[in-house]
């Protein structure tokens, strides 16, 4: 079974393409489950998310998508939330979806935030300690799971986008964020957007995931579409990656419960 949970549409203002452009192609790629988790709304960084105003509308596009494909693929209701303290919206904790995910995009930035995966403020990567920068960011993920909001972790190390890299081993770095990931019972997912972004490869890298898989870290898989060329986007590279290491099953969501599948 083919599945591609985390894939976004129009409403969060970086993305093209309408819903139903996505699902025909999810259809001719052979995909079974299909989820859109389009970047939830909260009152940080609108330019990049929909607006509270615009969750019904959401809501309804893959509501009615799910009827109307039901007899060719399964749609899933979704969103990416950004953790972000103070600002995450009960509205959308409490939603009635299929499941979430758990992003990180922001870190602290003196008395503000800072989008390190925006190229907009590639810069400030320049003025700070990398290896910080990392502890910095899975202290984050440790946090984001510690809070059981979440089904799915988002590009677990999104932080090694624009290859900024740290000299300590990202496997001591990351290791107390998969533990709470684990003790959360939450999924990774196999991101494959990593493979359009300088760093030329998927999240998590093959270090961190064969750690998951050690630590028996449940996975699914995703495109992170924000354009129809994404859909798929090197969808059997990833499942590929995932049986070298020893997976042969992900998980799906209905409802917030989760299912195993195998790939």
């Amino acid at each position: 079974m083919r599945v591609d949970l985390h894939n976004h549409t129009l409403l969060c203002n970086h993305a093209t393409g309408t819903v139903n452009e996505y699902i025909q192609r999810a259809i001719e790629l052979g995909i079974d489950e299909y989820g859109f988790a389009c970047h939830a709304p909260m009152n940080y960084d609108p330019k990049y998310r929909m607006d509270i105003t615009q969750k019904s509308l959401y809501e309804k596009w893959i509501l009615d998508a799910k009827e109307k494909y039901k007899n060719e693929i399964k749609v899933l209701l979704a969103y990416e939330v950004d953790y972000l303290e103070g600002y995450i919206l009960d509205e959308i904790v409490n939603a009635k979806v299929d499941y979430l995910i758990g992003s990180v995009h922001f870190l602290k930035n003196k008395n503000d935030m800072w989008g390190f995966d925006n190229p907009e403020f590639i810069g400030l990567y320049q003025s700070k300690d990398i290896d910080t920068i990392w502890s910095e960011y899975f202290a984050a993920i440790k946090d984001m799971a510690k809070t059981s909001l979440f089904d799915i972790v988002g590009h677990f190390d999104l932080i090694k986008v624009f290859k900024f890299l740290p000299k300590k081993d990202i496997r001591i770095i990351a290791k107390d964020a998969l533990s709470e990931i684990k003790k959360s019972n939450m999924v990774l997912e196999i991101n494959t957007s990593g493979f359009r972004k300088p760093i030329g490869e998927s999240y998590p890298s093959i270090p961190l995931l064969e750690m998951a898989y050690e630590m028996g870290i449940d996975i699914t898989f995703s495109s992170d579409a924000h354009s129809v060329e994404h859909i798929g986007f090197k969808y059997d590279e990833a499942t590929s990656l995932a049986k070298k290491i020893g997976y042969t099953k992900c998980i799906s969501f209905e409802n917030r419960d989760r299912k195993i599948v195998e790939f």
